[in-house]
């Protein structure tokens, strides 16, 4: 099978993208990322309710990057997903992201295919990411430690943007910096730890 490695921009979660190890471990507020306002939000509250909820957003925001050398602010995706109902606001939180409301929002919105695939394995999305098309797939957040087990299955969003040598690369919105944030690369054996067997096919 042919190598292939999209070169999809990257985006964080969070506006600082060095300073995710922080935002992760608690020792640094959302609400004092001192890029907040590049978000879109109004205020560094809203900003703080948002950014480490808003994985799927970022994926998004990467592909739309690759096919338009640029994205809309995050704030403004994250709003019209809330209209759309791929986010529920509940009372103890956010329900989301809900993917058959998402991709008819990304197909209607900004005219992007947009494939949902309840059930996939990880053939699959390596044949798709050799096809030419972005997978975002559905991981567990412990990815961002490599060196470390599986915490579970599924929770967050990350973006397949390659394949070579065996192994995917991966843009994760909440990786670590240098070591698994943009182009991150890790074996199948390896992904299958953390994959829910789900994800959306996101073409240009």
């Amino acid at each position: 099978m042919n190598d292939i490695r999209l070169p999809v921009p990257y985006f964080a979660q969070w506006e600082s993208a060095h300073l995710v190890p922080e935002f992760v471990n608690g020792t640094l507020r959302a609400e004092d990322d001192p890029a907040w306002a590049a978000w879109g939000s109004e205020t560094p509250d809203e900003y703080a309710f948002w950014a480490g909820r808003t994985c799927g957003v970022a994926c998004l925001r990467m592909v739309l990057a690759y096919r338009d050398g640029s994205a809309p602010a995050p704030a403004l995706i994250t709003r019209e997903c809330v209209e759309a109902g791929a986010y529920v606001i509940e009372d103890d939180g956010v329900r989301g992201l809900i993917y058959a409301p998402f991709a008819e929002y990304v197909r209607a919105r900004w005219n992007l295919a947009a494939i949902v695939h309840p059930q996939m394995t990880l053939p699959e999305v390596t044949a798709t990411v050799v096809s030419g098309r972005p997978v975002m797939i559905s991981v567990h957040g412990s990815i961002r430690y490599p060196a470390g087990q599986p915490a579970g299955k599924g929770g967050h969003l990350v973006l397949v943007v390659g394949y070579v040598d065996d192994h995917f690369l991966v843009h994760n919105p909440s990786g670590l910096p240098g070591i698994s944030q943009e182009f991150f690369r890790i074996s199948a054996d390896d992904l299958e730890g953390y994959f829910a067997g789900r994800g959306v096919v996101l073409a240009p």
